[in-house]
């Protein structure tokens, strides 16, 4: 019985979505395309900050750990995983420029035992798995309070003058150049000696402002900011332009270091309120604001093409009254310029919330609306820890309906939208214990458009090809071969296997008729 009042409740949800949408946005009519997309983002944010579960283990219970957060991660149809390789000033990863971080080994500046490279490990184990790993960078917070004990080689101790405190915290001034120029460092060394398919900036710009604090940066401003021909009364927009500065320079980074390396942030779900803007174009919502408050213009960024993905954190319930998700997302899949736009999702106040008249939580609904846009292309989950802990069975939920069946991440075309080569000499090998299907390609992971895994279909005799179909999948591999099932050495199936590069364009398909 409830069953199938959830599976009304889904289809009713759908139509009035459907049918009530307003504004430009094209939308998706098949129920079938919106239930199992073949392509779609589907990550979670592995945060460390404030995680006191590292230091308590050693470099081997680390790596069993690991292991089975990606095999779970994996089984619940993740295909991307965001690690917070940077989150203070520090590291999860050997750097010359920063100290290993305190959330890892209890103590800044401490290596772990046996030379161990998280971040290294994770990029290996996602790639295995053909999972994207994003290393995810806070670029100026440094401490979360003013006790904490910097490592003696930490930066804050060779130039006291270039950080701030604000509300007991420290941070980069991002009024001074140096500053920029340094978490451009910091990016250029991960993407030059890490095979990351991405570098990842959240909501934390300048920090979020405190009743009765100024921000102190009236020496930067005097120093950078009046030369530069701003005036007292356009500070805000001087910020503005600090942090327009950081994400032009961090993109050109990318670009001249690997440019097939994307580079995403995810802002405040709120770019502005409609009531701040002259024109009216912000939502309808009454909350903090990346413009005016973080000094954050994130829709600049997505026009002129310095972000590769927009990943807007819309953490608030349907029906919330200052910031409802469902006006959220309409407004940014509206504004967002038809570039890659993800939608950051609050597991627990997901699955905490109600939907009527079905009693549910909104886990459905809020999936449906997601696939309800075309211009709105997958989600992210935060925290990933509660996918594991399964919390009020999510994780059940994405294995058994919404992450059913594999899913692509889609291409980033404004990047490069050629198809690679397809693959060549498809043949059936066999050996005492199995049967495989094995294929050549041209690949080169330092070249970008070559093939970089392999997607394998199947379809059962008389059954009509169709690589739209994510039911037809039956595996995605960096391997050169998968091994067949044995069904008797009856049954004729075709398989199709193609190629797809680091943008995730995907080849025409090359196909072998089987008896199995």
């Amino acid at each position: 019985m409830y069953k199938n009042k959830a599976l009304l409740f889904s289809i009713l949800t759908i139509t009035i979505i459907l049918l009530s949408s307003c504004g430009s946005q094209k939308q998706r009519v098949k129920f079938s395309d919106i239930s199992h997309p073949k392509r779609e983002f589907r990550g979670a944010w592995l945060s460390t900050a404030w995680q006191s579960r590292y230091k308590t283990m050693n470099s081997s219970q680390m790596k069993a750990y690991f292991t089975n957060i990606l095999d779970q991660m994996q089984a619940d149809g993740i295909n991307a995983v965001i690690f917070q390789a940077r989150p203070y000033a520090d590291a999860f990863y050997k750097s010359d420029l920063e100290p290993w971080s305190a959330f890892l080994t209890g103590i800044q500046g401490k290596a772990p035992d046996g030379g161990f490279d998280p971040l290294a490990f994770l990029v290996d184990e996602c790639h295995k798995r053909n999972m994207e790993l994003h290393a995810w960078l806070n670029p100026y917070r440094v401490s979360s309070g003013t006790s904490d004990v910097f490592s003696k080689n930490h930066i804050y101790h060779k130039y006291p003058e270039r950080f701030v405190k604000y509300d007991n915290k420290i941070y980069f001034d991002p009024g001074i150049p140096a500053n920029r120029q340094f978490i451009c460092d910091v990016v250029k060394d991960i993407v030059m000696r890490y095979d990351v398919d991405a570098i990842h900036m959240d909501d934390y710009f300048y920090p979020y402002p405190v009743a009765g604090q100024s921000f102190p940066d009236d020496n930067s401003f005097n120093t950078y900011g009046r030369p530069q021909g701003f005036s007292q009364n356009q500070r805000a927009d001087w910020r503005r332009n600090n942090v327009n500065l950081l994400i032009q320079d961090v993109k050109h980074t990318i670009q001249t270091t690997k440019p097939w390396v994307r580079f995403g942030i995810s802002p405040f779900g709120i770019y502005r309120n409609k009531r701040s803007t002259s024109d009216g174009s912000g939502s309808n919502t009454s909350g903090l604001q990346n413009y005016d408050d973080l000094y954050a213009d994130v829709k600049l960024w997505v026009k002129n093409g310095w972000i590769d993905y927009n990943m807007p954190q819309i953490y608030w319930e349907i029906g919330h009254t200052a910031a409802d998700y469902k006006t959220l997302i309409e407004w940014w899949a509206n504004n967002n310029f038809g570039q890659p736009l993800y939608i950051g999702q609050d597991i627990k106040r997901t699955m905490d919330a109600t939907t009527q008249p079905s009693g549910d939580n909104q886990l459905a609904e809020k999936m449906l609306l997601s696939r309800s846009f075309t211009t709105v292309h997958g989600n992210c989950f935060w925290p990933a820890y509660e996918l594991l802990d399964n919390y009020k069975g999510i994780a059940s939920r994405l294995q058994s309906n919404y992450h059913k069946y594999p899913a692509l991440i889609p291409a980033y075309t404004h990047m490069y939208k050629k198809q690679p080569k397809k693959v060549s000499n498809l043949k059936e090998s066999f050996t005492a214990t199995t049967h495989t299907l094995q294929w050549d390609a041209k690949s080169d992971k330092y070249d970008p458009e070559t093939a970089q895994y392999y997607v394998v279909y199947r379809f059962a005799k008389g059954e009509k090809e169709n690589l739209e179909n994510a039911q037809n999948i039956v595996s995605i591999t960096r391997q050169k071969s998968i091994v067949l099932p044995y069904e008797g050495g009856a049954k004729e199936y075709k398989y199709v296997v193609t190629a797809v590069d680091a943008f995730h364009n995907e080849s025409k398909g090359k196909s072998k008729k089987l008896k199995l």
